[in-house]
């Protein structure tokens, strides 16, 4: 029997022909000095994003937060309890925390006084995810090689706590102009983008008060501009066991935590927050797509059509594949579930996937 395959070549070398020109404009479309990269609304919902989990749900995302405070207001001991969570994986009051590799530069501190920090607060038993340093390099000056450096060897890696951004700065004659200040929570948040992870800069309020307690971050309004989020933590009086801690950020509604520390151990507690946590409610498609993986049955490939068919839902099979895309993250966080998409010569296969421990 002869197989003619001489229609199938000819249309491989002309898919390929065709993609190898569109490849080209695109190279000359980039080269040209005013080329403006764009994305359309539908490229938007047609592809992916990566997804970033949350470190503490309802409090703490990925992206560069500032937490600021007055001196000796006890930054220091949050900032010690945070990392102690996010490395043990325990929750924080009512938040539940996601664990991973924690690195804490206490770069106004020592060990002997870290020690005994840690040991009154929590004990004596302690964690390999969490890790220490006193010295540190400026940013610009060394600083961005040894965190890149933290986390190729530390792939978990999801917080990074710098105490405090005045330790990092490059001397300026201009440090505390709007572009100083924004141009270095922006490479911050750029490192933090890039890796996925959490990277809280502590920092110091004014003295003076101000009609919206942000504004008393010290230096320019350029860093919390740039920031994805802050905090701010106040007391009335310096001896006060009690403090509010005022939250804001792009991944989470606006809170005010009442707080009160613990005169033993020096732990913050919650007393209770102003406002109710804003939670997500349930997504009855994503509740469909989660009873179709079982244990037995934990992976699901197919064409949209076919899970169309399969989930009993009357959407087309496009829009299902873009509600898929935009709930990719909240798939994988809520539902343990991975979803991906691939594009073949004879249309899209979708892969479901439940994640099992």
């Amino acid at each position: 029997m002869v197989i003619d395959t001489g229609d199938k070549i000819a249309d491989n070398s002309e898919h390929s022909l065709t993609e190898y020109q569109d490849y080209c404009r695109q190279i000359q479309q980039m080269n040209d000095p005013a080329y403006l990269h764009t994305v359309s609304m539908n490229e938007l919902y047609e592809t992916v994003y990566r997804s970033r989990p949350p470190v503490i749900e309802g409090l703490l995302y990925s992206g560069t937060y500032l937490f600021a405070g007055a001196p000796k207001v006890g930054k220091s001991f949050f900032m010690a309890q945070l990392a102690y969570h996010v490395s043990t994986g325990q929750k924080l009051w009512n938040y539940d925390v996601h664990q991973g590799t924690v690195l804490y530069l206490a770069l106004e501190d020592d060990y002997q006084r870290l020690q005994e920090r840690m040991s009154r607060m929590f004990g004596v038993e302690g964690t390999d995810n969490l890790h220490f340093a006193v010295y540190a390099k400026q940013l610009g000056a060394g600083l961005d090689e040894q965190l890149e450096k933290f986390i190729r060897e530390h792939h978990d890696t999801r917080l990074i706590i710098i105490d405090t951004l005045q330790k990092i700065r490059e001397v300026s004659t201009d440090a505390y102009s709007y572009a100083n200040d924004y141009d270095i929570v922006g490479r911050m948040k750029q490192f933090a983008d890039k890796n996925g992870i959490c990277l809280i800069l502590v920092h110091h309020t004014r003295k003076q008060p101000s009609g919206d307690k942000f504004e008393m971050i010290s230096g320019t309004t350029g860093l919390l501009g740039c920031a994805d989020g802050a905090f701010i933590l106040q007391k009335e009086k310096r001896t006060d066991l009690s403090a509010t801690l005022d939250v804001v950020g792009r991944d989470q509604p606006d809170q005010k935590l009442h707080l009160t520390r613990d005169a033993e151990k020096l732990i913050w507690q919650l007393d209770h927050a102003e406002t109710e946590l804003w939670k997500r409610p349930p997504d009855p498609l994503l509740d469909k797509i989660a009873a179709v993986l079982t244990d037995d049955s934990p992976s699901w490939n197919g064409s949209a059509t076919e899970l169309v068919a399969l989930l009993g839902e009357d959407i087309q099979p496009n829009i299902l594949t873009r509600r898929l895309n935009v709930k990719a993250g909240e798939l994988l966080n809520e539902y343990q579930i991975n979803y991906s998409m691939k594009r073949t010569r004879n249309g899209s296969s979708i892969c479901l996937t439940k994640i099992t421990a």
